[in-house]
Parts: structure tokens; sequence; C-alpha cells
């Protein structure tokens, strides 16, 4: 199948409240143009150098998210353009974003990383650590936007466990959202699902899916 014909597909699998993110790491700037065309305008990357090469190499209107680990000395490449950092997973992270953002008097809008699955190799706070920083949100961060949260279930076949995770995620959404917030929060994005779980993500209340193989078949490695 084509990549218009994938995301088509992909599309008439998402309800209205959830939308499409292309992730196009290691992906040629052919088959981005060819998604664009197709009327995808959402793309993630996952390292900050290709974005920006991919940034200005193709149209000014894509919203480019980063979803992969974001290193604190990067950030400044990204802050100009980045509609959406997916992985913020320290207060570090988020003082050298407000920092960036400060430099060039821009709002920066972020996601906050959760920790669900039941790996040590993911990346994100876990649950204390969450709701600690939402709780005393630094006031002086005002050059950052927290928009919702963010996480990725284990890489497994046990759907029951990867649906287990997504809702343990929506439930601290829901918490976060219900609660009293600082008006640098506004929990409006809930980023969960992935090629072989968007069903699963969507099902328990995702509105952003990330999306590579499903699009683009699989990944160049060699880049």
């Amino acid at each position: 199948m084509s990549i218009k014909s994938n995301i088509n597909v992909i599309n008439g699998n998402l309800s209205s409240t959830c939308r499409l993110i292309a992730v196009s790491k290691t992906q040629p700037h052919e088959k981005i143009q060819q998604a664009y065309e197709a009327g995808q305008r959402i793309f993630g990357e996952n390292k900050v150098q290709e974005m920006e090469q991919k940034f200005h190499a193709l149209p000014k209107d894509i919203d480019w998210h980063l979803i992969g680990h974001l290193q604190t000395n990067k950030v400044k490449y990204i802050t100009p353009f980045v509609s959406l950092i997916h992985s913020v997973d320290s207060v570090k992270l988020l003082e050298e974003i407000n920092k960036q953002g400060k430099k060039i008097d821009r709002v920066v809008p972020c996601l906050l990383q959760v920790c669900i699955a039941n790996e040590e190799t993911k990346f994100g706070l876990d649950e204390k650590e969450l709701l600690d920083l939402v709780a005393q949100f630094p006031v002086e961060f005002t050059h950052v936007k927290i928009m919702g949260l963010m996480g990725m279930a284990t890489f497994t076949e046990d759907q029951e466990q990867i649906r287990k995770e997504f809702k343990k995620l929506k439930k601290l959404f829901d918490q976060i959202k219900n609660s009293p917030l600082p008006s640098a929060i506004e929990m409006k994005e809930l980023s969960m699902g992935m090629s072989s779980d968007y069903i699963i993500g969507m099902e328990e209340g995702s509105t952003l899916v990330r999306i590579g193989t499903a699009i683009f078949g699989e990944r160049n490695y060699n880049k």
C-alpha cells in the first residue's frame, strides 16, 4: 500500500478526538513529502539534528513534534519552531526549555512524559514525581506551557497489559485535569499509542497517536 493509503486507513480508524502524528524519524524527505501531499501536517522526530534539518528543508506549515528523549544541550536548536515537545521527563529539562524560550520570547508547548511501562529502558517521571511537579510548578517557568501527558506502554504482545498501562496514564491525566492548576498547565493532550497499539491508546482516551512503521514501512536503520 502507498503512504497515502496507509494514512487514510489509520485516519479512518481514529475517532474525531484523536489526531495522527506521522513518525518520520530516519525517513527521507521524499517520503515525508508524500505524506504531506496526502494531507498529513503533524510529524514526529526523535533526534534534534534530524528534525532541525527537516524543518528547514520541508514545507513551513508542518507541525514538528519532538517525541524522542531530549538532552538539555540540544533544546536551543528546536525552541524557535517546535510545535510540541512530548518527552519532558525532568525539572532540569523543563528549566532549560523555559530558559531558551525566554531568550526568544516564545512559550514552548510541552508534555510531561510519564513512565508507565514495566521496562527499565523507558524514560519518564514516576507518579509521585509527576504529581509533585504539578502541585509545586515553579512560578518562574513563564515560557513553557504544559499541554498534557505522554507515555509509552511496555513492548509486549499482551494487550491487557498495554490497556492497563494506558488506563493508568488516563487516570493520572484526569486526576490532574480535575485539580486546581496554575496557568502554565492546561491538560488538553494525551499522547499514547504507536503502530502496534494505537487502537488501544485511542480507546483509552489518547488525543495523539505516534505512528511510523504503519505509514512508512520499516525504518531505515542505516541513517
